[in-house]
């Protein structure tokens, strides 16, 4: 009686994982990964050490640019470090 374990087709190797779509996915060559350039709100918060409500204010306010994706808030990184060089302490 033969193996009833599933096997690759002869002269192929059964590959690791093959069954999930997801484990087929591959980064495409010559493009890096990039880090994620929006941050939620309270990625925001706890980067400037404040409550959610603030950086909601902020925002309302015009003072910290952000960008709506649905229902969502999220502000870019760079949107956060300006944010943070116009309000220096000891600005004169």
């Amino acid at each position: 009686m033969p193996n009833a374990s599933p096997s690759a087709p002869s002269g192929e190797s059964p590959q690791k994982g093959s069954g999930g779509g997801f484990n087929r996915l591959r980064p495409v060559r010559g493009l890096p990964i990039a880090s994620p350039t929006l941050l939620s709100v309270r990625d925001v918060a706890r980067r400037l050490k404040v409550s959610s409500a603030v950086v909601y204010r902020l925002c309302e306010r015009g003072e910290l640019l952000h960008h709506r994706v649905s229902n969502a808030i999220r502000i870019a990184v760079a949107d956060v470090d300006a944010f943070l060089s116009r309000n220096r302490e000891g600005k004169k």
